[in-house]
């Protein structure tokens, strides 16, 4: 289990960088409901203020559990929604990403955490086989979803990135002191290689689509006769004046 995972140094290296992040991206987020799905174990909105805040659990035995397909949510019900690595082992993040836009008011927002591919974590699942992957578990039997990726699948949606961050540049190694030897990448990293960390925190809200209002056809006709009535008007009074100077040409003739 990830939780499991999180509880080891090399998770506790992740998730103090991940709580930080979680924090400051909800801070601002005010309403009335607001949902984690996964890892109820563990806080993600303690640094939000909106006064009804709950958890969900997508693994069965917990004690308030949800079907990812189909969560128990009214629509445009919520204000915020954090799903904290939910994508990576969620057999389907396409259909939880869209019940997580369903639920979302217009203007909601949604906060994801995931391993980065493009980061010493990615290249290392990369290089195992299935069968370490399995045999080491979590997190590397997850699937790792790749930022630009992610940031497609929200636009199809119809939502857009308005904050986001990299951390966790030390290699992934499993024993604390060579974590402790490798802190200095941090600030390398965030400097040097800012898209190269092993976990992103990224926010996005939900943007509603305008209206374009429908008038009757017979007010359409209505203003398409306006427009033409002054033109109508002049050639009217061109065709009187030139009526006028013929009748007395022929007068002065006669």
């Amino acid at each position: 289990m990830l939780a499991d995972w999180l509880a080891t140094p090399q998770g506790c290296y992740a998730l103090d960088w991940e709580r930080e992040q979680f924090a400051s991206a909800v801070d601002d987020v005010f309403g009335f409901n607001a949902l984690q799905v996964g890892l109820p174990e563990i806080d993600f909105l303690k640094g939000n203020r909106i006064p009804f805040r709950f958890s969900l659990d997508l693994e069965e035995g917990a004690a308030l559990t949800a079907d990812p397909l189909q969560l128990p949510l009214a629509t445009h019900s919520m204000d915020l929604i954090v799903l904290p690595h939910v994508l990576e082992f969620s057999p389907h993040p396409h259909q939880l990403l869209r019940e997580a836009e369903r639920a979302l008011r217009p203007e909601g927002q949604l906060v994801i955490s995931g391993f980065n591919t493009l980061s010493l974590w990615g290249l290392r699942q990369s290089l195992m086989s299935r069968a370490r992957r399995r045999a080491l578990g979590c997190p590397w039997d997850a699937r790792f979803i790749g930022l630009l990726r992610l940031k497609d699948w929200l636009q199809l949606l119809g939502f857009e990135l308005n904050g986001g961050k990299f951390g966790c540049y030390a290699p992934p190694v499993a024993n604390q002191k060579w974590l402790t030897r490798f802190a200095f990448m941090e600030k390398a990293g965030a400097r040097w290689w800012p898209i190269a960390g092993g976990v992103y925190v990224v926010r996005a809200v939900k943007r509603s689509v305008g209206l374009r209002l429908v008038t009757p056809g017979w007010r359409k006709e209505r203003r398409q006769r306006r427009a033409l009535s002054p033109v109508a008007q002049s050639n009217g009074h061109a065709s009187r004046g030139h009526a006028n100077a013929s009748h007395q040409r022929s007068a002065e003739n006669v």
